[in-house]
């Protein structure tokens, strides 16, 4: 006889929806989880483009990847597969942006600021901050922002550039990116999280 849905734990995180019913399934699949989603970072990486009269930073994927897996995973599994990411693309594994690695590049900074993005979000979205639309909106703008923070200083000094041109090259040129996929999250997580609760309630 089934559980009632009431004594099944809830989810805190959308991955967590994947059973595991012992300690040793749990690790072999956040594992899993880790090694796929840093694959699924460097697989976005590849969707790029660089206008150079715009800006040297490339328009990628990459970034709704970071918030969507880091929202979907939480700070634990995110933090492990945006760590991996970095530290295997340092390294030498060809994953980074058009199929870069090491870390002599100006834009290496976003890179950095997608691991402290992606825990971020990881740990709102794990008190329940991708269950409504507006605070899926919040949650993007904070890991975006960390992106930023972290990625424009950087590209300031590689690039020998004041604040306001590295502001005005490596942020300003993305906002309207920026808020498309904020606005497909906002869509997109709390949907998901309507259709997961209403299936568990009807078991």
């Amino acid at each position: 006889m089934a559980a009632p849905a009431a004594a099944i734990a809830a989810p805190r995180v959308l991955a967590d929806l994947l059973p595991a019913h012992s300690r040793a399934a749990a690790v072999a699949r956040d594992a899993v989880l880790v090694l796929g989603g840093a694959a699924a970072v460097g697989a976005s990486a590849q969707i790029a483009f660089t206008i150079p009269q715009i800006s040297p930073v490339p328009f990628v994927l990459t970034t709704f990847t970071v918030l969507l897996l880091g929202t979907a995973y939480g700070p634990l599994r995110a933090g492990l597969t945006l760590a991996l990411y970095l530290a295997a693309g340092a390294a030498g594994v060809p994953w980074f942006t058009e199929g870069a690695s090491g870390y002599a590049m100006p834009t290496f900074g976003y890179i950095i600021g997608f691991l402290a993005a992606s825990i971020a979000v990881g740990f709102l979205a794990q008190r329940g901050g991708d269950r409504t639309i507006l605070k899926t909106a919040g949650l993007m703008v904070v890991g975006n922002v960390l992106m930023y923070a972290c990625g424009v200083p950087y590209l300031a000094y590689a690039l020998d550039m004041s604040a306001g041109e590295a502001v005005g090259a490596g942020m300003v040129p993305f906002l309207a990116g920026d808020a498309m996929k904020l606005f497909l999250a906002a869509m997109l997580l709390p949907g998901t999280w309507w259709a997961v609760d209403k299936f568990r309630n009807a078991r």
